[in-house]
């Protein structure tokens, strides 16, 4: 049966109508300082309680503390800032670090974005142009594969697109990936013209990968602990969770060992560790 063209048209225009008045994001609400951005349907979700971590908790990361607090702090004076990626080994301190520098400046907000709903940030900071606090907003753990919806619209909003970017607005992304794109052997291949159905100018897909990543002012690097950087993370952590030192010395074996069975000396793994010898010491 034939497609009746003008009713295919009504409905087409129906459609961009209902689009057109669908409902304008407001902006976080209350006094919260921290919220949750969820996409479906579109709103701000207020943080109820925020962790209690201070930059001086964090160990054995010191050059990258000050790399990060000195930025944060010419964001939140009101000085020229970068954004910024935190990139490198899982559990070293990257969302930590984001969680005490908002501690450390009371007068900053917080919004936290997943990557799937990067899609809608440039409504996500058109909201936050509302208000007139300074907001850092988040993207934990964040990653692309091709396609992705939001790689576009983030890579819009660290640049700015025609309008200018907000001075009001820090961007701040976590990830295990440094350019924050899978990187393929392929894409050498291609680049040394041995791949049989390769782009004719392969150069060009690698800058696109890595375009993205570029467009962050400030990167920090993060790397996997040695064993005695681990020892003294979890060290404090034992300490501020009230083990007796005295016990300290003879916990140092066991916290390797823990280390050992999960396959990382990180510092997520050091603070689990010591949660269980203060659950057991209780």
């Amino acid at each position: 049966m034939a497609v009746n063209d003008d009713l295919l048209l009504r409905l087409i225009q129906a459609v961009e109508a209902l689009g057109r008045r669908a409902p304008t994001l407001h902006p976080p609400e209350g006094e919260a300082r921290a919220w949750r951005y969820r996409g479906r349907p579109a709103r701000f979700e207020p943080v109820q309680r925020l962790s209690p971590l201070r930059l001086e908790d964090l160990r054995e990361i010191d050059a990258q503390r000050e790399r990060f607090a000195r930025n944060l702090a010419q964001f939140a004076q009101g000085r020229s800032f970068n954004h910024v990626l935190l990139s490198g080994a899982r559990g070293t301190g990257k969302s930590s670090l984001v969680k005490a520098g908002l501690n450390a400046w009371p007068a900053l907000h917080l919004v936290e974005i997943d990557r799937n709903d990067l899609a809608d940030l440039p409504e996500v900071l058109d909201a936050l142009a509302q208000r007139p606090e300074r907001f850092v907003v988040f993207c934990d753990d964040l990653s692309f594969e091709a396609g992705d919806a939001g790689y576009k619209s983030l890579k819009s909003a660290l640049d700015g697109t025609v309008s200018a970017a907000s001075e009001r607005v820090l961007l701040i992304a976590t990830s295990n990936r440094r350019h924050l794109m899978p990187e393929h052997f392929r894409d050498n291949l291609e680049a040394r013209g041995r791949g049989p159905d390769g782009e004719i100018h392969p150069g060009e897909t690698v800058e696109e990968k890595v375009s993205l990543s570029e467009r962050f002012g400030l990167w920090i690097s993060f790397y996997p602990f040695s064993q005695d950087e681990y020892w003294a993370i979890a060290r404090q952590w034992l300490i501020a969770m009230g083990v007796p030192e005295g016990r300290l010395e003879a916990l140092r074996q066991p916290a390797l060992v823990w280390a050992l069975e999960r396959g990382s000396r990180s510092g997520r793994v050091a603070y689990q560790f010591a949660r269980d010898v203060a659950g057991q010491t209780a």
